[in-house]
């Protein structure tokens, strides 16, 4: 039970979906800030490694909705799906993936450590393996938009399934028809 009242069914409106209905007006901004950092049209950084990033950074803060339910629409848009997360998740350096996001997946790891662990080394790393400075801007942004989403979740203490990827991967469908807007 989330440490406050809110007004709902817990199990029918998991993780963040719970204090979004309970908060309409915040969750509006929050919902486009996704929109915009995971689905909008992108030069290089496809949603499935948009996702991957946010699935990878909650992971390391320990949120298990956010892991679970980012994990499950990374998968559903990535060729190798939910395989390549498990992998990305267990060891970014091993996983195969482009040399680009693993460095960006880095930089990741640094934000969710504290931002300022983000090198002037980790950043010619990327630029080194091809990023750009928008991928990233992006990376950063997405890491530090994860760490408030996966304290707001876990801070609230909201409801988590614990029944595997099923559920989340209903709503993977839903998120990657309609967005977070919709």
């Amino acid at each position: 039970m989330a440490h406050i009242d809110l007004g709902l069914d817990e199990k029918a409106f998991p993780g963040i979906t719970g204090p979004m209905r309970y908060r309409p007006e915040t969750a509006k901004p929050l919902n486009e800030l996704a929109e915009v950092l995971l689905r909008a049209p992108h030069p290089t950084l496809t949603p499935g490694e948009r996702e991957l990033i946010a699935a990878y950074v909650s992971g390391l803060n320990e949120c298990r909705f956010c892991c679970a339910s980012h994990s499950a629409f990374a998968a559903a848009q990535l060729p190798t799906g939910m395989t390549l997360v498990d992998q990305v998740r267990a060891d970014p350096d091993t996983a195969p993936i482009s040399a680009k996001l693993r460095a960006l997946l880095r930089i990741g790891a640094a934000v969710q450590a504290g931002g300022r662990r983000v090198t002037t080394d980790l950043v010619e790393a990327a630029r080194a393996e091809g990023a750009t400075d928008l991928e990233i801007h992006d990376t950063v942004l997405i890491a530090a938009a994860f760490c408030m989403f996966n304290r707001y979740v876990d801070g609230l203490g909201t409801f988590a399934p614990e029944d595997g990827q099923e559920g989340y991967e209903a709503t993977a469908a839903q998120i990657v028809a309609h967005g977070y807007t919709a």
